[in-house]
């Protein structure tokens, strides 16, 4: 097994590679000029139609865009054998600054949402698996589908309305992660007023994805439970829960650790929708001002960031495979 995976670290390198390249063509082929956008409006461009025309000349020469595409990747591509993500295109800071800051925001985000998906779908897929077509099973499956119909961006935008305030309650706050002058408060009220912060967003991220998850427990309960191995276990006299938790439950993961190489890209990537509605200075939001703003090293930092935990979720994924089921050997598979 440490043979496949050193060779699958190894294949990482060449994908990763191919995978920016794409993406810088991408980012720069779509139509958008960041000159244009740090000179500002056409009003302040039309009256003087020369000056403007040097001012994006220079600017577009101070930041290399006036070289070819692949001189500009070319550059690119050395910054990062350095670890180096540039500077950003619409405040010069370091990208890597701006990610420290945006980064913990989206992990602590995406974090608490998947910690309390897979806390909730799981049992809740198991529960519905041994008890199939039954009336909670039923009305599990009904409510579960209705929310996996609804986008979030609806929900947020209703509970924004509902109890944020708008027309109707005003029971949670729904702007950022802290009150304006809580960082004068003890740290046990800056944790009680951070949560309450945390209620609405993280509610509008876990519906969905608990949805999702239990609906694949429940499919792969029903599947490892019509075993042969499971009929042999009741069989012998072992109550039904040993059954299910020691037996099925280990065998029946396998659909939900697959998703597991979402996990990573999502802990980081964030939610533009939910932190542009809650106005969460996290991943998402920065991803959605870097395309407004055309800034293209910023984006590129966050593709390839994207892309590297992608396939390390993958790779993640193919470990868990076999402490799930020890049948699973990446080395017969690799020598046969």
């Amino acid at each position: 097994m440490r043979i496949y995976f050193v060779k699958r670290l190894l294949l990482m390198v060449p994908t990763l590679l191919g995978i920016s390249l794409v993406s810088f063509l991408i980012i720069h082929l779509t139509p958008g000029d960041p000159a244009l956008l740090k000179l500002g409006d056409s009003e302040q461009r039309s009256g003087n139609q020369l000056l403007a025309a040097q001012i994006i000349d220079e600017t577009r020469a101070l930041y290399g865009l006036d070289q070819p595409l692949y001189v500009q990747y070319l550059r690119w591509l050395k910054r990062i054998l350095t670890f180096d993500f540039g500077e950003s295109l619409r405040d010069h800071r370091p990208i890597i600054d701006k990610l420290k800051e945006r980064i913990p925001v989206s992990v602590k985000l995406s974090g608490i949402s998947l910690l309390f998906a897979y806390l909730i779908s799981i049992p809740l897929g198991v529960h519905s698996a041994t008890h199939p077509y039954s009336i909670g099973d039923r009305v599990t499956t009904i409510v579960l589908f209705g929310l996996y119909s609804l986008p979030n961006f609806w929900i947020a935008t209703m509970a924004i309305v509902y109890l944020g305030g708008g027309d109707f309650w005003n029971v949670f706050p729904v702007y950022g992660l802290a009150s304006p002058n809580a960082g004068s408060w003890p740290w046990w009220q800056r944790l009680e007023d951070e949560l309450w912060h945390l209620i609405l967003p993280v509610t509008c991220l876990t519906y969905y994805t608990f949805a999702v998850l239990s609906r694949y427990m429940r499919v792969g309960m029903i599947e490892i439970i019509r075993q042969d191995f499971i009929r042999t276990a009741r069989a012998k006299g072992l109550g039904e829960r040993i059954i299910v938790y020691r037996h099925a439950l280990r065998n029946s993961l396998i659909p939900i650790v697959t998703l597991m190489a979402d996990l990573l890209p999502a802990l980081l990537g964030g939610s533009i929708v939910v932190e542009t509605l809650f106005s969460i200075p996290g991943m998402g939001s920065l991803s959605y001002e870097a395309v407004n703003t055309r800034d293209y090293p910023l984006l590129m930092a966050i593709f390839t960031l994207s892309a590297l935990l992608t396939l390390l979720g993958i790779l993640l994924a193919d470990f868990l495979y076999t402490l799930v089921d020890p049948r699973i050997g990446y080395e017969k598979s690799a020598t046969a």
